[in-house]
């Protein structure tokens, strides 16, 4: 690996919680990533929604395969900045491992759900997944990744959840939020990522649903830009039966534009920071960045999904039924614990001196949590006697 001076080197790795002995074959952050593929979380993203709940269509795009785009655009910025494309992938395959049923208005019912209790918050859940709640090996729970790709798990994080994991794990991967310093490159580089592929692919289920048209994305100059580049190089595509290859193109360049000034305008930044290690990193600001052209555009599109697409009727009107979904289901559980898998209520013996209300509201967050869409629904429909969506 011909890794630059401040990318995360996997034989210089700050570890894992619980040592093991290193793979004969695989890199520490390769180890990482294959232990993500093969959890439980991992395969239930298949069917969590992304903005589209699951059983809308078979071809929007749901947790899985935006975190494998994120992957996928992650890797090829990471190699042009030789940085470290393992870490990058595990990172990308695990940031949404805490996502919710029914995407952010899943999130947003259990926050509330949640209030008394410490709230609900998927970043910190995704790593709660990865830390405690992967039940496959004898040793530990979780999967006990290296420091490195849990810090790129945890990129949001409050000050009161931030204070909570330092005092659970002094100088661990909460420390940022407290000093103010930054993750690795890696993990700033997954972030970005994360925004390029929703983008992209939100503009293409966007039109696929009906929800938003061609002619409303040309007011959206990142978009717009390459749909005339495309339309000149391709006139036939005028056609109205060619808009699914106008649509394609259009986002492919889109995409490829948006990667190549990431990494002009972050080998710029670090030509500028001249960084010795990943420690000067730390201390240095964010420098995986857009240029301010790219940035601006970026946010104007942000801006037209959010409008468009996002609170759109349609969409406000089927999230505001899985909001109501995940509500009752915690209602119920909280009520009748009995309800949820043994696994669970063994995390509920009053012996154990605990805050029960507390303990059981939080088991009950990780159960609803770790559901799939249309798992949720066929619980709801079963405790509830209701059917919400069809």
């Amino acid at each position: 690996m011909n890794l630059a001076p401040y990318a995360c080197d996997p034989a210089k790795t700050r570890g894992r919680r619980y040592p093991q002995v290193p793979a004969p074959t695989r890199t520490e952050y390769q180890r990482d990533r294959d232990r993500i593929v093969h959890s439980t979380a991992f395969r239930r993203l298949v069917y969590k929604t992304q903005v589209f709940l699951n059983h809308e269509g078979d071809l929007f795009r749901t947790r899985l395969t935006h975190s494998l785009e994120v992957a996928q655009l992650g890797r090829s910025i990471a190699r042009s900045l030789r940085l470290n494309e393992d870490l990058v992938e595990a990172i990308a395959l695990a940031h949404d491992l805490g996502h919710t049923p029914f995407g952010h208005a899943g999130q947003d019912a259990l926050n509330d759900c949640m209030t008394a209790f410490g709230g609900f918050e998927h970043n910190l859940q995704s790593l709660r997944v990865v830390d405690q709640l992967e039940e496959r090996y004898p040793e530990f729970d979780g999967l006990n990744l290296t420091f490195e790709t849990r810090e790129g798990i945890l990129k949001h994080c409050s000050q009161r959840n931030a204070l909570a994991l330092e005092a659970a794990e002094p100088a661990g991967v909460a420390q940022r939020f407290l000093n103010r310093t930054q993750p690795s490159l890696e993990s700033q580089l997954c972030n970005l990522a994360d925004e390029i592929a929703y983008n992209a692919h939100d503009i293409d289920d966007g039109v696929r649903s009906g929800l938003i048209t061609l002619v409303q994305l040309q007011d959206v100059p990142l978009f717009d830009d390459f749909r005339v580049q495309t339309l000149a190089e391709f006139p036939n595509l005028q056609d109205a039966a060619q808009g699914r290859r106008l649509l394609y193109e259009s986002i492919r360049r889109m995409l490829s534009a948006q990667v190549y000034d990431v990494i002009s305008a972050t080998k710029s930044a670090l030509d500028t920071a001249d960084l010795a290690d990943v420690d000067a990193v730390r201390q240095s600001p964010p420098l995986v960045q857009f240029g301010d052209d790219m940035r601006a555009k970026s946010m104007a599109l942000k801006v037209f999904l959010l409008q468009q697409l996002y609170r759109h009727p349609q969409v406000l009107e089927t999230t505001g039924h899985a909001r109501q979904v995940v509500s009752d289901l915690f209602d119920v559980y909280v009520s009748a614990p009995d309800e949820m898998p043994e696994r669970y209520q063994r995390r509920l013996d009053p012996s154990d001196g605990v805050d029960l209300a507390g303990a059981t509201a939080r088991t009950v967050a990780d159960y609803i949590a770790g559901m799939t869409d249309r798992f949720a629904l066929r619980e709801h429909t079963r405790l509830t006697g209701k059917t919400l969506l069809n």
